[in-house]
């Protein structure tokens, strides 16, 4: 049985290539592998695939041996919060923001808005952007300006570019019928519900304990499962995001932060010193700044009156050094400068490529390019990032949880909003078949101005 995100043969690849990224020597611990027969990207298709245990022990090694080395940019990318906090804007508030209490209507907005953009990624997931362009171009929907749909669409196409299996159910234009469940969901409901039962001064052991009674570790994926894992093994945070953990610099924190934005209007250092405590139980550096940057803009975007307060909002709580900022600071210059998106996907391309599908970096500068291109217009944002690939499902919840709060429920187009049928699924407890204004009418209880 293959246990995708956790065992030692399958992380090793993943290790490498963060390490390459972090400017770490690691070619002696390559040579090991390979030399041994190891595969930086194992293929296994049943139990005859298992490797021999002496396979298994070196991968775990030298994931130990990975995780103990240096990198040149541990100085100028910090994990602490006391080190990041020394950099944020006084009193919380980023220079020229507006403060102030958000209406229902705007919380609303980007609780559905957040739902709808993640509902369009989701049958496109792990899709290439040429796949997402040839499927569209098969069934009459280049460029991207409804849900995706089966009707139409060849064999050829449909077996070179396959939908995302646990999805086109759920979620292609004929078959939508409410708000599936959705991790970039999930994650939003449950720490509306660490708000409400443990309060702002939650810790990340709250966080742990939370996953572990609320989530089953099928729900998550990456640097989660592998948090889970440590968890399960005794580790405590913040050992639970380092121990043999290649995916600590991946999208899952950045998904994980909406609702601490939104119970922080107009307070972005507040907000982030909400997701700091969930990030850090799964991720380290620009995997937390991802979801620091988004409760950060989240914040801001149930109050402000444009995506350039959202994006200085989040660009107030990530270090100015950082890859992360960098990554968001040519995204926005790109698209600001070149009114052609695919042009504008391009250069993202060609500069963040490279990087797996679900790393943060990539998506980041991804969706930042999105909302700058989209000018805050719902529809316009959230079909420009997921025709642009990568973490489809996930960067169309980011997108449309901002466009949406800043749109507000009311003005967003019904032919996005109404499939959801005000109602999400869930394995959640106490949450399966909730409406959406029922979420935000929370949201508002535990809102902090």
């Amino acid at each position: 049985m293959r246990l995708t995100w956790v065992q030692p043969e399958d992380l090793v690849g993943h290790a490498f290539a963060q390490a390459a990224e972090d400017g770490v020597d690691v070619a002696d611990l390559r040579s090991r592998w390979t030399a041994a027969g190891g595969d930086d990207a194992p293929v296994r298709t049943g139990a005859s695939d298992v490797p021999a245990p002496e396979l298994r022990a070196l991968a775990a090694e030298l994931l130990d041996e990975v995780d103990a080395r240096p990198s040149p940019f541990d100085a100028s990318e910090p994990t602490a919060l006391d080190e990041l906090r020394a950099a944020w804007p006084a009193g919380g508030r980023a220079a020229g923001h507006v403060a102030g209490s958000p209406s229902f209507d705007r919380v609303h907005g980007a609780w559905l808005g957040r739902a709808a953009g993640c509902l369009l990624g989701k049958p496109v997931e792990k899709v290439s952007r040429a796949g997402i362009r040839e499927i569209l171009e098969a069934t009459g929907r280049w460029p991207l300006d409804d849900w995706f749909t089966a009707k139409g669409l060849t064999d050829d196409v449909a077996a070179r570019w396959p939908w995302n299996r646990r999805s086109a159910t759920t979620s292609l234009a004929e078959n939508i019928d409410g708000m599936p469940e959705d991790d970039d969901l999930n994650f939003p409901m449950l720490n509306l519900a660490l708000l409400e039962t443990r309060g702002a001064d939650f810790t990340t052991e709250d966080v742990a304990e939370a996953w572990l009674a609320s989530l089953p570790a099928g729900r998550v994926f990456t640097a989660e499962r592998v948090a889970y894992r440590n968890l399960l093994l005794g580790h405590l945070p913040p050992a639970t995001a380092t121990v043999r953990n290649p995916f600590r610099d991946w999208i899952g924190a950045q998904i994980r932060g909406d609702v601490f934005g939104w119970a922080r209007p107009g307070d972005p250092a507040g907000a982030a010193a909400l997701a700091w405590r969930d990030a850090v139980l799964s991720h380290t550096r620009n995997g937390v700044y991802g979801e620091l940057f988004a409760a950060a803009a989240c914040a801001a975007a149930l109050v402000a009156s444009s995506v350039d307060e959202v994006l200085d909002a989040g660009l107030s709580v990530v270090p100015a050094s950082s890859r992360y900022a960098e990554a968001v600071r040519f995204a926005r210059s790109a698209a600001a400068a070149e009114p052609d998106w695919e042009a504008v996907v391009d250069a993202v391309e060609a500069r963040y490529g490279h990087l797996h599908w679900v790393h943060v970096l990539n998506n980041a500068a991804l969706v930042v390019a999105a909302l700058v291109h989209g000018g805050g217009d719902y529809e316009r944002s959230i079909t420009a990032v997921v025709s642009g690939g990568w973490d489809t499902d996930s960067n169309g919840a980011t997108v449309g949880s901002i466009a949406g709060a800043l749109t507000g429920a009311a003005a967003l187009p019904s032919r996005w909003i109404a499939p959801l049928r005000n109602r999400v699924s869930t394995t959640l407890a106490g949450f399966d078949g909730i409406g959406f204004d029922a979420l935000a009418a929370r949201t508002m209880t535990v809102s902090v101005p």
